[in-house]
């Protein structure tokens, strides 16, 4: 069946990937081998799928579209090293529905074209949060996003995309951009351009000692762009010892949020959790 013949759906936010050279570049980046468990979130029309199941040992897909898990049963539930779970995978307990399939257990990986709408909730469900990271991270995570998302996951400090976002999830995972993707390569095309993302998840070093504040923090912090710091953390810390932390760590006390790296919120999190127990 082609493409153009199962009808998208708007309610799903579908956009099928159709560019070869895209769907190569998505493979090379989950760095496949053969003993890999892999998880792929709403393969659609399995088009990504097919060329997953060549090189690994087993891949779990999670598809919400009841009329898409027809046709993906239909042309690959023989294969013995398909599992298809229909559902919404922000709702689904993924390990326990796997319980009963010992040969799908353990996924490591994960590969995902996910939808524009939902992707700040998957990338938590991925990942966990500074506060409660995932207690059993994935090795790699390979997505397609929206292309303004690619850029905020991969900003570097000072520049104009960098933001709550990135800090938040560059404190989990190192982030690369793999290659963007234009409208064009989709059926239907959506609005906006796309890119492949490949996140690592590791330990933070130092880690932040009190995730809580430093996720407050971040949120305080990034809550009036292009403020000064000190400015948006009037309500959490008092501006003079603001600034004498900033000097402590030889940070410009003028700093605005987008400016400081991660080491440096954790850094600033850390001090001001040493001074509140003095």
């Amino acid at each position: 069946m082609k493409l153009q013949e199962q009808r998208p759906r708007k309610t799903f936010a579908q956009h099928w990937l159709k560019s070869e050279k895209a769907l190569d570049a998505i493979v090379r980046a989950a760095q496949l081998q053969p003993g890999d468990r892999v998880l792929e979130i709403g393969p659609g029309t399995g088009i990504l799928t097919r060329r997953l199941l060549r090189g690994v040992q087993s891949l779990v897909a999670v598809e919400i579209d009841r009329d898409l898990c027809d046709r993906l049963t239909k042309e690959l539930g023989r294969d013995s090293k398909f599992l298809l779970l229909q559902g919404d995978f922000l709702s689904l307990d993924v390990p326990s529905l796997l319980q009963p399939f010992p040969g799908f257990q353990g996924l490591h990986k994960v590969v995902a074209n996910i939808p524009y709408n939902i992707t700040g909730p998957i990338l938590e469900k991925l990942l966990g949060t500074i506060a409660n990271p995932n207690p059993e991270p994935y090795d790699l995570l390979v997505l397609l996003v929206q292309k303004e998302v690619a850029e905020r996951l991969v900003a570097k400090p000072g520049s104009r995309t960098f933001g709550a976002l990135s800090v938040r999830v560059q404190y989990l995972a190192n982030c690369e951009l793999i290659c963007t993707v234009p409208a064009g390569a989709f059926y239907p095309p959506p609005k906006v351009d796309s890119a492949v993302v490949r996140l690592v998840p590791r330990p933070t070093e130092p880690p932040a000692l009190d995730t809580r504040k430093l996720e407050i923090l971040i949120k305080l912090g990034f809550g009036a762009k292009r403020k000064m710091l000190r400015n948006n953390l009037l309500s959490f810390v008092e501006r003079d010892r603001l600034t004498q932390l900033l000097e402590k760590l030889e940070i410009n006390p003028q700093v605005r949020a987008e400016d400081l790296s991660v080491g440096q919120w954790v850094a600033l999190a850390n001090e001001l959790g040493v001074k509140s127990q003095e």
